[in-house]
């Protein structure tokens, strides 16, 4: 008779433990989902993305209406780190609509050298310094706003970290973009464009031509910092004059050996990594701009 009342028990017991287990425990403040529970994976996979996209989940709306906790993820403004969860926005920023920016407001682009079928990023060591590529965490969330899911994926990098896609581009920030909306990596060396939120570059896949226009005054040869970014229109002084070894602009701009845009000057574009190969080494003083 007691072994009969034992094996009741143990029967009751079993039924309990697989309810509960059923009932998935506590729940993810942020993705509303089980915690634990399986990641929602993307239709990028087949395109050459990594199939590690199946252990990420992709909530639409951004972080904030998904209850992300503050200063976490790409919020914290820390490019090239892997984060819990980064966002993708399709958004305008300068001249740029449609572009995709991440949680901070910051413009994300795409490279030429890279490619999309199969995804693969070039970029990497002192580019990937300039051109911090947006990585995520595994297990991490990916916020889509205005992005399709099916436009949407990841790819291993040559570090191992998996890198954020678009359309099959991985995609990157810009380390001269200083505040939300910056677009100053908008036609570097005529590879690096924003990027749409089906993947396209933005713009037209040009640099600006007439309007705003911008460059980045390095005192270093290959973009090394410290360095100074002027933007607008017409003539602008540089403030720290006569250090700038290299230069990456955004359009064409015109520099200058003397203040007021006076003196022996040369339009340049793109990116030029020695400045004494055209004779301006140390030698710019004011930047005429769009």
């Amino acid at each position: 008779m007691n072994t009969q009342r034992f094996g009741m028990i143990a029967a009751v017991t079993t039924a309990a433990a697989l309810l509960l287990t059923a009932c998935g425990g506590t729940e993810d403040k942020a993705s509303g989902k089980p915690a634990g529970s399986a990641a929602t994976g993307t239709g990028n996979a087949g395109s050459g993305t990594d199939s590690a996209a199946s252990e990420f989940d992709f909530l639409s709306g951004t972080a904030k209406q998904n209850n992300a906790q503050p200063k976490t993820g790409d919020w914290a403004n820390a490019p090239g780190k892997p984060q819990k969860w980064v966002q993708l926005s399709a958004a305008r920023a300068g001249a740029l609509d449609p572009v995709v920016v991440n949680g901070a407001g910051f413009t994300l682009y795409r490279f030429d050298d890279d490619t999309a079928k199969p995804s693969r990023s070039t970029c990497n060591d002192a580019c990937a310094t300039t051109w911090p590529p947006v990585v995520v965490a595994p297990g991490g969330r990916i916020f889509i706003d205005g992005v399709k899911k099916s436009d949407v994926g990841v790819v291993r990098r040559d570090d191992g970290n998996l890198q954020v896609t678009i359309g099959g581009w991985p995609v990157y920030r810009f380390a001269k973009d200083l505040r939300p909306g910056d677009t100053n990596g908008q036609g570097v060396g005529g590879t690096w464009f924003g990027v749409t939120p089906d993947g396209r570059k933005a713009g037209g896949g040009s640099a600006p031509t007439g309007g705003n226009s911008s460059v980045t005054l390095s005192e270093e040869k290959n973009f090394g910092d410290p360095s100074e970014g002027l933007a607008g229109t017409g003539c602008q002084n540089v403030g720290r004059n006569d250090r700038a070894s290299s230069l990456q602009a955004s359009g064409t701009v015109k520099i200058w050996t003397e203040k007021d845009c006076k003196g022996t000057s040369k339009s340049v574009s793109g990116s030029i990594a020695d400045l004494a190969s055209i004779g301006f080494d140390d030698t710019i003083s004011s930047v005429r701009l769009g």
